[in-house]
């Protein structure tokens, strides 16, 4: 197997710090007696300050690279590196705490906690990280204010329409500054006037907080904002396109 970042997809003409190394990823799920190989020898490095989609067919396994990504999944073989750090030599604990304040989640199914108000679903991760209730507080109603929803502080998520919830969810993901958002189909439930504009505002919140947002999706209308794609097949990347409109193709 090969130990060097494969060239093709490395970044052209960048400097700047990946935000995320991928080298020589494999992930294989066991089900029953069968293993089934998720992702194959991928090298990926992911820009900075980018909006980056991850494009395929079902099954191709976006899902599981964001996982990966996102330290929640850990591959059976290769190194990954997220902003700087590589996360396969902390430990549990440190994996954890590191997850919390650097990398933020979005999800199509919204995961909101029912019983708490806009306000306490988005101040959730703050209180986790032990920020002051002083701190929390600002930091809460500037992200509300941000995403259109000062006016639902108090509402729960039973009181909010889809795209409501998927933008508590978005300020949610911001509330401890992380350095990567990572959003796995986020407008697979909503309407395509919603989802636009829910596209529409993660795209701001990405030029505005100056963080990398990484997302799955095969809409059209994802792919159309993107900075930089990636194409990927039967856990393999096919083609990266920058926006330096460099394309690179792998196959």
């Amino acid at each position: 197997m090969n130990s060097q970042i494969n060239p093709q997809i490395s970044p052209v003409h960048d400097v700047e710090t990946p935000s995320v190394i991928l080298h020589n990823i494999n992930k294989t799920y066991r089900l029953d007696a069968v293993d089934v190989p998720a992702l194959t020898d991928m090298n990926l490095l992911i820009r900075p300050n980018r909006f980056t989609v991850v494009s395929g067919a079902s099954g191709s396994g976006k899902t599981t690279l964001l996982n990966v990504m996102g330290c929640i999944d850990i591959p059976n073989s290769g190194e990954v590196i997220v902003a700087g750090t590589a996360v396969q030599k902390l430990s549990d604990d440190e994996l954890a705490d590191f997850r919390a304040k650097n990398i933020g989640f979005i999800f199509q199914n919204f995961n909101l906690l029912p019983v708490l108000t806009t306000f306490e679903n988005v101040e959730y991760p703050l209180i986790m990280a032990g920020v002051s209730p002083e701190r929390r507080k600002r930091r809460v109603e500037k992200l509300l204010e941000a995403v259109g929803l000062a006016d639902k502080a108090k509402n729960r998520p039973g009181q909010l329409s889809g795209g409501q919830r998927q933008r508590v969810a978005v300020a949610r993901a911001l509330a401890c500054k992380p350095k990567l958002v990572l959003a796995d189909e986020p407008t697979a439930n909503l309407d395509s006037v919603t989802g636009t504009a829910i596209i529409r505002l993660m795209r701001r919140m990405q030029q505005v907080y100056n963080i990398a947002f990484v997302f799955s999706s095969h809409d059209p209308k994802v792919l159309a904002e993107a900075d930089d794609s990636i194409t990927i097949r039967d856990g393999r990347i096919v083609a990266v396109k920058r926006s330096d409109a460099h394309t690179e193709v792998t196959e």
